[in-house]
């Protein structure tokens, strides 16, 4: 092993060059790290080592092999300031207690019954919608998806606090900057702008989270949804306020991190789609071919091969979670140098995902290099993680992008207006920085198939109006 001062990386005494690029563009910053120094690269984030590791053998080693010598890192650390110790921000032991707790919610039959809710509500959202009709494409991702959460896992409708619940998360995105501001963990009970900020953001969440849980109990139902089963075992150890905060805890969690994550995906998806008329005319080929006359349901999943496709290469070009970050807690490999305890380590999904050395044509947008699994290498394509802190909604997330999707493609073109400008705002999740209008029309009626028995596999034709091309490269964070 070397050193980790042997690492290459810019030299810097202090680290505050660095962390000044990385606060203000964090992909460009990395990006040229990456192209300058390779697979490993060591710099500063002013007084802490911070590793950069660009090659799939080297998140298998960090995310998975090195997984129990590593906490949160810095963002997640300073996010229990909102989201308090649920499942993304706790350590061991209680993360690994908590995901117990929380797994049934997502076990496949469940998933299975929410597929329903998600294509009503995908069909009900878009049966609003007019030809001719200019939409903020976000907001209207995030709308949608907050309303499938609250369902399917709160068993409440949420649509009239939507607007408010997702004002409280970009405010919450906007304030990830204090993490780079030093000695920012000593700043919470300080007056300071951003501090106050980030005091109404809790406020909110905690309004809308308590009010769920109070009427919960007082109904006393067992809706078999993840808040009664969090409640059911939490309170079984009493009922006090630090079970209450455990609860609340973790419903802020799966609020904050399952709607905006596949909110951002669906966005990005849509504008895709747009983008590449063939490949959308391709999909609605497919789920007119699978659901015939009727909605798409859990059943179709496995048989809407393309559309999965799609979904997959979308989270490949803009995954929701770009960048992974931790805090080794005692001194360990990175690839043939050590890095000391107290570094920060990162992996990002976005550079790995967009490098030419395992995707071909790596800008090209080509749902088809997911048809064949043995094309994708492992470890280098990980947009829900890797590891022990793999995303415990991976596979709701799946089912809800792609019965979205196909719901929302079948009946409606997306057109992107001239004005505009998708600018990547890579905070804790990789969203969009402005809004993204377009113009919707309704796709004309056509003569749909009957449905496909549900052992009959679809597959998709190509042709040549689908040939792949090249998918505009977007600035990032500017």
């Amino acid at each position: 092993m070397k050193p980790s001062k042997d690492a290459p990386g810019p030299f810097s005494w202090s680290g505050i060059r660095e962390a000044i690029q990385f606060r203000r563009h964090p992909i460009v910053f990395l990006q040229d790290l990456s192209q300058r120094y390779g697979d490993v690269v060591h710099f500063r984030l002013g007084w802490k080592h911070a590793f950069l590791l660009n090659h799939p053998d080297l998140a298998q080693e960090f995310l998975v092999a090195h997984a129990s010598k590593h906490s949160r890192g810095p963002v997640m650390q300073r996010g229990r300031a909102v989201m308090g110790e649920g499942l993304l921000t706790s350590e061991e032991p209680l993360h690994a207690a908590q995901r117990r707790l929380i797994q049934p919610a997502f076990h496949r039959e469940r998933i299975s019954h929410y597929a329903t809710v998600m294509a009503e509500y995908s069909s009900r959202a878009c049966r609003g919608w007019h030809s001719g009709q200019v939409l903020d494409l976000h907001e209207e991702m995030m709308r949608l998806t907050l309303s499938i959460l609250g369902e399917t896992l709160f068993g409440t409708q949420i649509q009239e606090d939507a607007r408010e619940i997702g004002e409280a998360v970009t405010e919450l995105m906007s304030l990830v900057d204090l993490v780079f501001v030093p000695f920012s963990r000593y700043l919470t009970h300080l007056p300071l702008p951003g501090m106050g900020r980030l005091k109404k953001v809790r406020m909110r969440l905690d309004r809308f989270i308590y009010g769920l849980i109070d009427e919960r109990l007082r109904s006393g139902e067992e809706r078999g949804d993840l808040l009664s089963t969090l409640l059911h075992r939490q309170l079984a150890e009493g009922n006090s306020a630090h079970a209450l905060r455990q609860v609340r805890d973790e419903c802020v969690t799966i609020l904050l991190a399952g709607h905006e994550t596949i909110a951002n995906a669906l966005t990005y998806a849509l504008i895709l789609m747009a983008q590449h008329p063939g490949h959308a005319q391709r999909l609605r080929a497919e789920v007119d071919q699978i659901a015939g006359h009727g909605e798409l349901d859990a059943d179709d999943f496995d048989q809407l091969v393309f559309t999965r496709g799609v979904v997959a290469e979308c989270m490949r070009l803009y995954p929701p979670v770009w960048i992974l970050g931790r805090t080794i807690t005692q001194p360990c490999s990175v690839g043939p140098y050590t890095a000391p305890a107290g570094s920060i380590l990162f992996v990002s999904q976005y550079l790995l995902h967009r490098d030419s050395r395992f995707f071909p044509e790596p800008t090209t947008f080509d749902p088809d290099r997911f048809l064949e699994r043995s094309q994708v290498p492992r470890f280098a394509y990980f947009p829900f993680g890797l590891g022990p802190r793999r995303c415990i909604g991976e596979a709701f997330a799946w089912m809800e992008g792609v019965l979205a999707l196909g719901t929302m493609l079948r009946r409606w073109e997306i057109e992107l207006l001239p004005q505009t400008t998708l600018v990547l705002d890579p905070k804790v999740t990789l969203r969009p920085k402005l809004p993204v209008l377009v113009r919707v029309t309704a796709v004309p009626k056509r003569d749909a198939m009957p449905r496909a028995d549900a052992g009959e596999r679809v597959l998709p034709s190509s042709g040549a109006h689908t040939e792949p091309r090249p998918t505009t490269r977007l600035a990032a964070g500017r």
